[in-house]
């Protein structure tokens, strides 16, 4: 078996002779029967972007001058409950605290932890609620000047293996995995993943990708902190950890749910190809993978299957807004349910923040005019010796944002700005 030696491909890089790829340039060779051969591929770069509910931030918040109270009991960041632990801090009017991602501001019920981390790290204001031990509250006003430390925290991110959801009952089901309540009778499909590019699909038995690897989270360097909590042999997660400062919001970001906000993370992990082995595994397509489909009621009720083939080859990333079209509804539905608030129609000021769009598909299952247009695809599935054909209508993955994060791991590995 041919196979090369870290140190080897550390030299290439170092020399500017290595051969890196991204997972999605190596996935198109091998579609179009193109494969490289051992000798021409030395690193591929891999990623993955969508919800991941087990994110956390934890900071230290220089907030008052000290004296004003003895210990904070209780902490709100826009609305957003923080935890403020057994730490005394007494007296010094600084408080670390941990915010979870999903967290819900008691403000606004559409306003959580994702959107709150994003606010922060843009370097917007702050409203700072503090309750102290003794039951006074002080409020204040930050910005990410007054947060010497900030690190994110992914206890169970970039899973290998995830789950797709319909709706078989007569009624809607409110869940965590649907922007809104899925509508009853099979109308519609709801999925996680990036398919052949996700880091875990590439690194199966987690041969290279473990314990001290290098990875980029929203964009900022950082570490697998080893397996992510849930995680098991068949289906593998990582705890990951970064410093919050260096991240890019383009990458990360709160997602609406109907049950409330969320939030979305991207993950770049880079993969050296140290042996064939290590390249077979990197042969996966989407065609490959198995995406189990289950009722929106539960993980435990597996209806059918597809692949990530169905879900994502030849199909639109992102939507394209036809204002002609619009005809201008009372209560406009893309406006109310798109999940990271990328549409607004202020005042007659129609504007998709292609920014903060994510490529869910809701404003295209939405909207009654066809004024957004997105190619989505359709899933057939057989249940019970019943054949339905079912619209995708929210994806909780982000294909374009994925494929950003491998783009820009690569060109650092190229720049000899990120050592593997």
């Amino acid at each position: 078996m041919k196979s090369r030696t870290l140190d080897e491909i550390n030299d290439k890089i170092e020399n500017r002779t290595a051969n890196v790829f991204t997972a999605q340039e190596l996935k198109d060779l091998i579609r179009n029967e193109n494969a490289p051969k051992f000798e021409d591929v030395d690193v591929v770069t891999t990623g993955t972007c969508g919800i991941m509910s087990g994110t956390a931030a934890i900071f230290h918040l220089d907030i008052f001058e000290p004296g004003i109270f003895k210990r904070a009991k209780n902490i709100y960041l826009n609305g957003v409950p923080g935890f403020t632990g057994p730490c005394p801090n007494e007296w010094l009017g600084s408080i670390d605290t941990i915010v979870y991602g999903t967290s819900h501001s008691k403000i606004d019920p559409d306003y959580g932890g994702g959107f709150l981390f994003k606010d922060i790290i843009e370097g917007n204001e702050i409203d700072i609620e503090v309750e102290s031990n003794d039951g006074k509250k002080f409020f204040s006003n930050i910005t990410i000047e007054n947060i010497p430390r900030a690190e994110m925290i992914g206890t169970r991110m970039a899973f290998k293996n995830y789950t797709a959801f319909i709706n078989p009952s007569n009624n809607q089901v409110s869940s965590i995995f649907n922007a809104i309540p899925m509508e009853g009778n099979f109308k519609s499909f709801s999925f996680s993943g990036c398919g052949d590019i996700n880091p875990l699909q590439n690194d199966p038995n987690m041969n290279i990708i473990k314990k001290g690897s290098k990875v980029l989270l929203n964009g900022s360097e950082g570490l697998v902190l080893g397996n992510g909590t849930r995680s098991s042999i068949n289906k593998p997660n990582l705890m990951l950890s970064a410093d919050m400062c260096q991240m890019s919001t383009d990458y990360f970001g709160g997602f609406k749910t109907a049950e409330g906000p969320e939030i979305f993370d991207s993950v770049a992990l880079a993969i050296p190809v140290l042996n064939e082995n290590i390249l077979n595994n990197l042969m996966v397509i989407n065609k490959d993978i198995n995406l189990p489909i289950a009722d929106i009621q539960g993980r435990h009720l597996p209806l059918s299957e597809t692949n990530y083939s169905n879900v994502w080859d030849g199909y639109d990333e992102r939507p394209q807004f036809n204002e002609n079209k619009c005809v201008n509804c009372n209560d406009c539905l893309v406006e109310e349910r798109c999940p990271t608030f990328a549409y607004s129609n202020e005042k007659g000021n129609k504007k998709l923040d292609t920014e903060k769009c994510f490529g869910c598909g809701m404003c295209s299952y939405s909207c009654i005019s066809g004024a957004f247009e997105m190619n989505t695809g359709l899933v057939s599935i057989r249940i019970d010796e019943n054949d339905y054909d079912i619209p995708i209508a929210c994806r909780q993955s982000d294909i374009r944002r994925a494929k950003s994060l491998t783009n820009k791991l690569k060109k650092m590995i190229e720049n000899r700005e990120f050592k593997i």
